[in-house]
């Protein structure tokens, strides 16, 4: 039997139909129909009904908290969850933020083909069927010197189809020192039983000699793969065996020498560790058969998996079965060709991942002062006083797997509470740099920062054009004040 009290406390609850025929419901309902309104509502009272028989102290007036809460749910149900964001951590190719942001005119041809019927498998010229991946093969091939190219929507499908197409049912050799897990969701060994192949590792973590690939070949061995250390680095006593030995290994027992190169990059970077990475055009050179790549890592475009090389092993894979489950959409091929047009006419520095990387540290320091500024107008136009804003050195990095022990020197502005601050709920000025943090990211445009020693740090390598005075009006909302 319930408590006397909990029973008043929920017949103070306000009725279904009070909320649903108010003027705020009404307009909801217009973008998401009554019905549906309706059960949110449902869901935002049990969830105070829940709360008021488990004991939970509510201090609010319930007829208040009812629409608050529906309002919030309402709110959230009928905003879309994936938003644009203002990445502040330094982390150039952040994978949780979408990683590469795309360049103005990957941007414009994305929006050019959205709205519209297209060529994606129509020819014009015969008048019937044309092929997809024929809008980016000749600009992969003429940027990597490869035969033939193909592309699919990630890399790990990338590599996933290739070793179905020229490994099932067989061998695939790779070095125990590149068995490689990125995130949660890719892992060698996985890839390959997948693939129908059948992996087998030489070698050790640290050392890996081109005698160990020999003398593990077999009548049954199809591939010896090369992955690319990504998120990681070996150091100390390393021996890894080099991919102009692979490819003399294979091709003089027949055998296709394959490259998982994960990284993308098409052209040389301007940072002093860039050669410690690859481009796809060395790699091919260097004899690979086939390399597979990102395109949203340091190629800069946006997310699919190429696979590049020899035209014989890519007819394969073309006529593959699985490829069909793996293609990629016009939005994403428009964003492609446009991107790599950029590189063909030598342009790289206008797509946004090669700008971030290469940027000179006094531009840095120079936009750093400039969001330094602006965030200290905001805080003495919003009559806070409690923390202190003021630029410092940064360490950046890369992303996406690539120079995982490298830094990029860099420029940031920090924001330090006063000592001895404690948490405070959002709209009581700063708090802490964790409750600072939070009120960043929940902000109306969210704000991703990084924290350091107790202090909230915005990088400034990672910003967009015109970030700055969003991150002023997301701060200026973290804080309890709306400009």
């Amino acid at each position: 039997m319930l408590d006397s009290n909990i029973s008043t406390l929920l017949r103070s609850i306000p009725a279904m139909d009070d909320l649903l025929n108010t003027p705020w419901a009404a307009r909801f309902s217009d973008s998401l129909g009554r019905e549906h309104v309706k059960e949110i509502i449902t869901e935002a009272l049990d969830d105070i009904r829940s709360e008021i028989r488990t004991g939970i102290q509510i201090k609010a007036p319930l007829n208040e908290l009812a629409v608050i809460r529906a309002k919030n749910l309402l709110g959230k149900r009928t905003s879309s969850t994936l938003k644009p964001v203002i990445n502040a951590t330094g982390v150039v190719v952040h994978t949780n933020l979408g990683r590469a942001p795309l360049a103005d005119e990957a941007l414009r041809a994305v929006h050019d083909i959205s709205g519209a019927y297209s060529t994606l498998e129509y020819s014009p010229e015969k008048g019937g069927r044309g092929g997809r991946n024929d809008h980016v093969e000749w600009s992969i091939c003429r940027m990597t010197g490869a035969e033939a190219a193909l592309v699919v929507n990630n890399n790990a499908a990338a590599v996933l189809l290739a070793l179905s197409a020229i490994a099932a049912g067989r061998e695939v050799i790779v070095s125990c020192g590149e068995l490689v897990e990125i995130g949660d969701s890719f892992r060698i060994p996985e890839i390959l039983s997948f693939s129908g192949a059948k992996m087998t590792a030489v070698g050790c973590t640290n050392s890996t000699r081109i005698s160990d690939y020999s003398n593990a070949i077999t009548e049954n061995t199809a591939v010896l793969l090369k992955v690319h250390p990504s998120n990681y680095r070996i150091e100390g006593f390393v021996k890894s065996t080099p991919r102009e030995e692979l490819a003399a290994l294979a091709s003089s027992r027949n055998l296709v020498f394959m490259e998982d190169l994960g990284s993308g990059l098409l052209c040389p970077l301007g940072v002093p560790f860039a050669n410690r990475e690859h481009s796809v055009r060395d790699c091919l050179e260097a004899g690979s058969g086939i390399v597979t790549f990102s395109g949203d890592k340091l190629l800069g475009g946006p997310q699919l998996g190429v696979i590049a090389g020899s035209k014989n092993l890519i007819d394969k894979m073309k006529r593959h079965q699985l490829l069909r489950a793996l293609r990629v959409d016009k939005m994403t091929l428009a964003a492609f060709e446009a991107t790599l047009r950029i590189y063909l006419c030598g342009r790289p520095g206008e797509i946004p991942v090669i700008r971030m990387i290469e940027i000179d540290k006094s531009d840095l320091l120079k936009k750093a002062r400039a969001l330094c500024r602006i965030l200290k107008d905001t805080a003495t136009n919003s009559g806070i006083n409690d923390f202190t804003i003021s630029v410092v050195e940064t360490d950046d990095a890369v992303g996406g797997g690539a120079y995982p022990t490298d830094i990029l020197p860099g420029f940031g502005v920090e924001i330090s509470p006063v000592s001895g601050g404690e948490p405070r709920p959002r709209g009581s000025a700063a708090g802490s740099a964790e409750s600072l943090a939070a009120g960043l990211r929940t902000a109306r445009i969210p704000v991703i920062p990084g924290i350091r020693d107790g202090s909230v740090i915005l990088h400034v390598r990672t910003l967009l054009t015109g970030d700055e005075k969003l991150i002023a009006a997301s701060f200026a909302d973290a804080i309890g004040k709306d400009d």
